[in-house]
């Protein structure tokens, strides 16, 4: 708690009230999603999304790590296992999320404007990599639909509609909202992880550290699993997470000393 306390004298303050910051994430991810979908699977061609997603094959298949196809064949037959992972992909990405968001507002406000402040710039970074490099996942390879390739040489199942879950991304509405090709970087990796890095001072028994260090190994695997990503989209991830938190940190600095400043 001393570490805390020292923390609490020199940090970057509370945050804004938690009315606001609910409107704040809230608006900030609406404009998000809106951006996304602009420059998403609705403007570009399903072309240039495969030529995007060889590249990445070839990459992954000269270091010799392309392993994706193989995962997921190994367990594509255990359907119970395989649901399990579709519910996690559909709904941890948002709950551990969330709950990182508020038990460090509630529990650690003097870390939260940071922390708060990473997570928003990560997602917003994200956006330049979904524009950039629209990435057809494996899951829509060898998908015939509007969104996918029709090949047979990476025959990956898209889990949840094959298999089952909470909703399909091949649904009429799944792909009016939703970008597609918003594979690289991996936005779950980089939440998954920044939930690691946020919650891990902050906790202080043993199985809640484990379970919170597994999280974004688990989320690596679900990605994988179920066919809506390739593992390199997570070094993608971490690479934005890392300019992120960079980010946050001077803007919520600069943020608190302008308010010393202005404010007392």
């Amino acid at each position: 708690m001393k570490k805390f306390q020292r923390l609490s004298e020199e940090g970057v303050g509370t945050g804004l009230r938690w009315w606001a910051e609910i409107i704040l994430v809230l608006i900030f991810y609406i404009f998000y999603s809106a951006i996304r979908n602009l420059f998403g699977s609705t403007s570009v061609s399903s072309s240039k999304a495969f030529n995007n997603a060889e590249s990445i094959i070839d990459l992954e298949d000269s270091l010799g790590l392309f392993f994706e196809l193989e995962v997921q064949n190994f367990f594509i037959d255990w359907r119970w296992f395989i649901q399990f992972w579709n519910l996690f992909y559909g709904t941890f990405h948002f709950a551990v999320t969330a709950f990182a968001l508020i038990w460090i507002y509630r529990k650690f406000p003097v870390l939260y404007p940071r922390w708060r402040t990473s997570f928003l710039c990560t997602t917003g970074l994200a956006l330049i990599g979904f524009s950039l490099f629209p990435l057809m996942p494996p899951r829509l390879l060898a998908d015939c639909g509007q969104y996918g390739a029709c090949v047979t040489t990476w025959p990956f199942i898209d889990t949840v509609t094959d298999v089952g879950g909470l909703w399909s991304f091949d649904s009429g509405t799944m792909q009016k909202v939703s970008n597609q090709y918003a594979a690289m970087p991996s936005l779950h990796f980089a939440w998954a992880s920044w939930c690691t890095l946020a919650l891990w001072p902050t906790l202080k028994s043993h199985w809640a550290r484990t379970l919170i260090v597994i999280y974004p190994v688990a989320t690596l695997f679900a990605v994988v699993v179920t066919g809506n990503h390739y593992w390199i989209d997570a070094i993608g991830g971490l690479i934005v997470l890392a300019v992120g938190i960079l980010l946050g940190r001077l803007i919520a600095d600069g943020w608190h000393k302008w308010n010393l400043r202005h404010f007392g």
